[in-house]
């Protein structure tokens, strides 16, 4: 693509608004198909692992910690390159790869090394996307476009296909043919990112070459000395504890300790992606309207109650309506790992932003939260999983008050008044 002074054509950014925001929905939401599957295939692997709950968690674990690293490592590359595109591509098709290639383990430690490779490729797909529709999106609608990306994709692909699709694969076939079929969308959604995502949105006007160079040359200590990301930083350890610990652990005691069978497990984890495509775009659309940071605390204090109803409800009915009620969390993933980080810090500094926040959150809660939680369980039983959970969302709300309002509607209102 050429990139052009002239103003852009406002019909000609809407339609690619909407176009970018289909493909990379559909991209993160195929990462978060292939991230959610070992933990609806753990029952079926146990027959031939026999995987222990510190194990799961483990499995969980490093990914989350390459993923961290990978997040890190290639927000801080794209900003210093001003190149986005390449790095998407290239990492959408490697985690198609390696999560294919867990079907192919025979073991424990080959499942980990599968694992921790496809967190090396999944963790850069974020912050490329993230900082690619926060450009194309117009302000109204950023917080919602945003939060669709994030919250309801993983919600749809991750939340309410994928346990159907793996479970019925497994159930059908074998757990490893479920692995195997990863591949295909993942390498579908590389081929599109290729052919239709541009590199500068039509909504961001062309810079000098020295404007652009001045531009990303921001000092990551700069950025962390932002109030808003290192309070971003902290909810987003205690967060990915809350959210990690749910995914990895729910199945295994929804049919271990409660005693359902693997449909009705995989009917009730199909509420959470219900609630999960629901509050991921209802969120942070609020959230655009009222304001980040009552949005975070209200729906953070219904986050707290879902994982203590996995222990307390039991029927499983209720418990799946509960769930859709409660599990709120993952609209606000939107708002603390994309929009007020985005609102916060400058255009060269915004993929370096989102890696640091997600890498940060997931080394503390995606990779050591859910193997303490594992550890927990083996000691004390799998309620101790859940009442971790619980406890990091506690905190969340309680760091919520800690941040600084950046709803462009809002700020507009409180400056008029």
């Amino acid at each position: 693509m050429t990139d052009t002074t002239a103003a852009p054509d406002a019909r000609a950014a809407d339609r690619y608004e909407i176009r970018l925001l289909v493909i990379l929905f559909l991209s993160f939401g195929f990462v978060f198909f292939d991230r959610q599957a070992l933990s609806f295939l753990a029952p079926y692997m146990n027959k031939d692992f026999g995987l222990s709950n510190a194990e799961l968690g483990t499995l969980s674990g490093v990914l989350a910690l390459t993923w961290a690293l990978a997040g890190m490592f290639a927000g801080r590359l794209s900003d210093a390159l001003g190149r986005r595109k390449p790095i998407l591509i290239v990492t959408v098709v490697l985690f198609s790869l390696f999560s294919a290639s867990s079907g192919l383990m025979g073991g424990f430690a080959g499942l980990l090394v599968a694992r921790a490779l496809m967190g090396t490729a999944e963790g850069a797909v974020l912050p490329m996307a993230q900082s690619l529709m926060v450009e194309a999106s117009r302000e109204s609608r950023r917080g919602l476009n945003m939060g669709l990306l994030q919250g309801s994709s993983a919600g749809l692909l991750g939340g309410i296909l994928a346990p159907l699709v793996v479970v019925w694969i497994a159930e059908t076939y074998d757990w490893r043919v479920a692995f195997y079929v990863t591949i295909i969308p993942g390498l579908v959604m590389a081929a599109l990112i290729w052919k239709f995502v541009r590199e500068r949105s039509p909504r961001t006007p062309a810079t000098a070459p020295q404007e652009k160079a001045a531009a990303v040359k921001v000092p990551l200590g700069e950025v962390l000395k932002l109030r808003n990301i290192v309070v971003c930083m902290l909810i987003a350890c205690c967060y990915l504890t809350w959210f990690v610990t749910i995914i990895t652990f729910t199945p295994t005691y929804l049919t271990s300790v409660k005693g359902f069978s693997p449909g009705t497990m995989s009917g009730v984890m199909t509420c959470l992606g219900v609630a999960w495509v629901l509050w991921g775009f209802a969120t942070p659309a609020i959230s655009d309207r009222i304001g980040r940071k009552p949005a975070l605390i209200g729906f953070t204090v219904l986050a707290v109650c879902c994982p203590l109803a996995v222990v307390y409800v039991e029927s499983p009915v209720l418990l799946g309506a509960i769930m859709v009620v409660t599990y709120t969390g993952l609209g606000c993933f939107t708002l603390f790992m994309a929009t007020i980080p985005a609102e916060t810090v400058p255009r060269g500094a915004l993929a370096t932003a989102l890696g640091v926040i997600m890498g940060v959150g997931e080394l503390a809660g995606g990779f050591l939260g859910p193997m303490v939680a594992g550890w927990a369980s083996d000691q004390w039983g799998l309620q101790a999983a859940m009442f971790i959970a619980a406890g990091g969302a506690l905190v969340v709300v309680a760091l919520c008050f800690a941040l600084k309002e950046t709803a462009p509607a809002v700020l507009r209102r409180r400056a008029a008044a």
